[in-house]
């Protein structure tokens, strides 16, 4: 007997009281938004910490390296311990990824845009921050945003919390804090505090307790600086507040001058220091074995800011300066 040809259709038909299960294409096509989160977290060192510096959730941050490894069909990234690193696959990505940027950059700059929607930029920033740190990055932003007005506000630290704390400015940069009640802090840049005297001075410490026969010079209490210096000398067993022969200054400049008068030693930031160690006015201790370091913070309030100050805060992540 001959069996009855078969219906096709009869094929696509689901048993009955079952629903059919619908199979979602797999969409291989690269997202270029995808790219940026991959270079923050080369660059951060780990999925965790670009998070925090980007504003988004871990989960969300492991979802787009996931669909770029699943576009791909590699993996991208190496994770231990340690944080993460870019295997042979990821760093090649990661040449095409960063030439991306570029280009975007570069039609950012060439394309005319309207930047009235900006808004002003308003910045607070502690003052070795805004004095040796920031002005690099304002000349980038003026050079991509000609017509944005900047008014950059300078305090020290805690003036800088303060600031954010009642919405008196939108973004700030601190220098001595990794923690603050009511403001976020997140990490941008590394520094160190290295001690340096006159070109003359006498002194020659070996060690912080060295330092109790040495006049130091001091900023003044609220300094990021000052809050840096003196939890470093108080881990180490050393004094951790002026005595009648130090002197308490309240700016950087001041501080230099004094330091190259021979009235102390100071500690100072690597960001400061080229200029006055090129000419001698200057000198590093160099047997003391004593610089402490710490990372210069955003201070921001509990979302990410937007406008000018949103802008900014991108730019700058992006491209960081350098001593």
């Amino acid at each position: 007997m001959t069996p009855a040809p078969r219906d096709p259709s009869a094929e696509e038909q689901p048993e009955r009281g079952r629903t059919p299960t619908r199979v979602a294409p797999v969409d291989l096509t690269l997202d270029p938004g995808l790219l940026p989160t991959f270079l923050d977290v080369l660059r951060h060192g780990g999925i965790g910490a670009a998070a925090r510096a980007t504003f988004l959730s871990q989960p969300a941050v492991t979802a787009r390296i996931r669909r770029l490894e699943e576009t791909f069909g590699v993996a991208l990234l190496v994770r231990s311990r340690a944080g993460v690193t870019a295997t042979p696959a990821g760093e090649r990505l990661a040449v095409y990824a960063r030439e991306v940027q570029r280009l975007l950059d570069e039609a950012e700059r060439e394309v005319p845009s309207a930047d009235v929607h900006l808004g002003r930029l308003d910045l607070i920033a502690s003052t070795t921050i805004a004095a040796y740190v920031l002005p690099d990055v304002l000349a980038r932003f003026r050079q991509r945003h000609p017509t944005v007005p900047i008014h950059l506000a300078i305090g020290n630290t805690d003036e800088v919390i303060a600031a954010l704390r009642t919405g008196a400015a939108p973004l700030g940069l601190v220098e001595g804090h990794a923690r603050a009640s009511g403001v976020k802090l997140t990490p941008w840049v590394n520094d160190e505090l290295v001690p340096v005297v006159g070109g003359d001075a006498p002194w020659r410490p070996r060690s912080a307790a060295d330092l109790a026969t040495v006049p130091l010079l001091w900023r003044e209490p609220g300094s990021g600086t000052r809050a840096v210096i003196t939890r470093a000398l108080s881990r180490a067993g050393a004094r951790k507040r002026p005595s009648e022969q130090d002197l308490v200054l309240a700016s950087t400049e001041a501080i230099i001058g004094a330091a190259a008068a021979g009235l102390g030693l100071a500690f100072l930031s690597r960001w400061v220091l080229g200029p006055h160690l090129a000419t001698g006015r200057l000198r590093i201790v160099p047997a003391l074995d004593f610089a402490p370091r710490r990372t210069f913070h955003w201070a921001l309030p509990a979302g990410r800011p937007g406008g000018a100050a949103g802008r900014f805060f991108d730019l700058a992540n992006a491209l960081p300066p350098s001593p």
